[in-house]
């Protein structure tokens, strides 16, 4: 009769370290590339921002040509104007739920701010105010 040891051999202890050492390296390198999809996430975000703030600029800086052309700052920005339409018009280099409002400095006849607002897609809130955009420019006429 043949008798049965249950002591297992030396080289059995080490048995399944080398898989926990590779699930350990897979979680780590999991981890450190859901790390760099959160990073190329938020800077697609501020790129858009930038952009759409560089878009801003721009429509101020064409208004204010329109004023320095026309030598007033009587601009028409009311409801349905071509400068409420072309703020507002995002297929042709507007902002999304943009408005445009140009207010005459108190006190002068040949300043204006021209305000240009703006929200980007997917911000929302229970304070609209706080997720909107603002850019603000003063033309000052010669």
């Amino acid at each position: 009769m043949k008798k049965f040891s249950l002591k297992k051999p030396s080289g059995a202890r080490q048995s399944g370290v080398a898989l926990l050492e590779v699930l350990v390296s897979v979680l780590l390198f999991s981890l450190g590339i859901l790390g760099l999809i959160g990073l190329q996430a938020r800077a697609i975000s501020l790129s858009t921002d930038a952009q759409d703030r560089n878009r801003a600029a721009l429509l101020a800086n064409d208004i204010a040509s329109t004023m320095w052309l026309g030598k007033s700052v009587a601009v028409n920005t009311g409801a349905g104007s071509t400068w409420q339409k072309r703020v507002s018009d995002v297929a042709n280099a507007g902002l999304p739920n943009g408005a445009v409002t140009v207010t005459a400095v108190s006190g002068t006849t040949n300043s204006a701010d021209i305000a240009i607002t703006w929200k980007a897609p997917g911000r929302s809130g229970a304070k609209a105010e706080q997720q909107s955009s603002t850019l603000t420019t003063r033309v000052t006429l010669p």
